[in-house]
């Protein structure tokens, strides 16, 4: 029997490729696959729980669910993904409307979810997470000349503050035929831009024992038809020689690192279970502007991580002044359950982590606002993402500017430039972390 399948997609973009495995599954199956719960015979809501925001998230949109159910305009709710995988015995106590759960390791066993659940069971599958299937068909979702590849599932790195190995397993690297054999397909349907993801990209391969690394997958991407290959995240403690090597001399990898770097006090990092110090960082992040002199780097950062004094907020502070990353992601420490973290003496208060939050997004805005500035009368190549029609221009990034998390190019233009072309525009303005600009013919 074919039933209306609806799919909403919460969190990271490797959660997003998990919803399409699952939406080709439906596919498949003779379902009909839709993004608007509105009168579907079946809801499927892939969560994300990592840290209490995140959880917050996801609550409010299976309640939001919950009500489209309660107005007979959705028939069932199966709740997938992280939060499943964490809060199952919660999510059946306090969330009656939730029909069914899947968890990390049964995004494969969908069809049957939706079969049963439509048959008036209440489905639960909970397979091996460190076991769970990787491989397979995607419906993406994402505009046409943009989507990921994730090369890995999981994480071995036993960070102090994170539950992801309790969710994801142990870190499992896909094969590189099965990788290229996806990526070849993406190549040929268009896609132009290209973005490795995984939790750790960094360690791809090593798990595997036959010398596959990262260095060997990205050279055979390099040889398909895409214009941009973008990475998401290297640790900064498995960046190589010779990776840098290869980052700088191909030409499709654009120069924009994701390095989740977390702190710079020692003394922190040791207590995050971190691998790196201070010292190895600004080596590296020297090397890198060595190899490449317009590396954009981004980071991810924790503020109030138990033991963290003034002292040590102000380390920070410092080594970001000194080392002006263009862009970065600032985040409150997240006590959660499990983690050994969450056990830790010396556990900040709250509004004070919170206002060392503000003070490093104040401080990181003034640095990307002067690189912003730095870039006015130069003209940069831009993926164009369409006619934005509120601002009245057009819209894309360059090659700083990730999907989502980082700024944009607003630009005029004489003629029609369609979405998903490059094209190089001469910078003349800058705003709100947004660039502005004209085409340059």
């Amino acid at each position: 029997m074919s039933y209306r399948v609806a799919f909403q997609s919460l969190g990271c973009a490797k959660n997003l490729v998990n919803t399409e495995q699952m939406m080709a599954l439906c596919r498949e199956a003779g379902f009909a696959v839709t993004g608007d719960p509105d009168g579907a015979d079946v809801a499927v809501l892939n969560t994300c729980g990592f840290i209490e925001t995140a959880k917050s998230e996801a609550i409010d949109a299976i309640l939001e669910l919950a009500a489209l159910k309660s107005a007979g305009k959705l028939k069932k709710l199966l709740v997938a993904g992280c939060l499943s995988q964490r809060y199952p015995d919660d999510i059946r106590a306090e969330l009656p409307e939730v029909d069914g759960l899947l968890g990390t390791g049964s995004y494969t066993d969908v069809v049957s979810a939706v079969e049963r659940v439509m048959a008036g069971e209440r489905p639960e599958y909970f397979g091996e997470i460190a076991q769970a299937y990787d491989d397979g068909g995607r419906w993406v979702t994402t505009p046409p000349w943009t989507t990921y590849l994730k090369i890995a599932e999981g994480c071995s790195n036993g960070c102090a503050f994170c539950v992801i190995p309790k969710l994801r397993g142990r870190y499992r690297s896909r094969s590189m035929a099965a990788l290229l054999e996806e990526a070849r397909g993406l190549a040929d349907s268009g896609v132009k831009e290209l973005i490795v993801i995984a939790q750790d990209i960094t360690r791809y391969g090593l798990d595997l024992g036959d010398g596959t690394t990262l260095t060997r997958l990205l050279t055979e991407l390099c040889r398909l038809d895409f214009h941009w290959i973008r990475l998401h995240y290297l640790y900064p403690e498995a960046v190589t020689d010779q990776l840098i090597e290869v980052i700088a001399r191909e030409k499709k990898i654009v120069h924009y690192l994701d390095i989740p770097i977390q702190h710079a006090n020692d003394g922190i990092l040791r207590a995050m279970r971190r691998r790196s110090t201070r010292a190895e960082i600004e080596t590296l992040f020297a090397k890198l502007r060595a190899a490449m002199p317009d590396v954009v780097i981004r980071t991810s950062l924790i503020c109030g991580l138990p033991g963290e004094g003034e002292a040590e907020f102000e380390e920070l502070c410092g080594f970001l002044r000194e080392q002006k990353l263009q862009r970065a992601g600032v985040f409150q420490f997240s006590p959660e359950e499990g983690t050994l973290a969450a056990a830790m003496d010396g556990q900040v208060d709250p509004e004070t982590a919170a206002r060392r939050v503000e003070l490093v997004v104040d401080l990181q805005s003034r640095i990307m606002d002067q690189y912003n500035e730095d870039r006015l009368g130069t003209c940069i190549e831009v993926l164009c993402e369409g006619f934005d029609s509120e601002a009245g221009c057009y819209a894309g990034r360059t090659y700083a500017d990730s999907v989502d998390i980082d700024g944009r190019v607003l630009f005029t233009a004489a003629g029609v430039v369609p979405a998903g072309e490059f094209v190089w525009v001469r910078i003349t303005g800058a705003s709100g972390g947004d660039l502005m600009g004209e085409i340059e013919e």
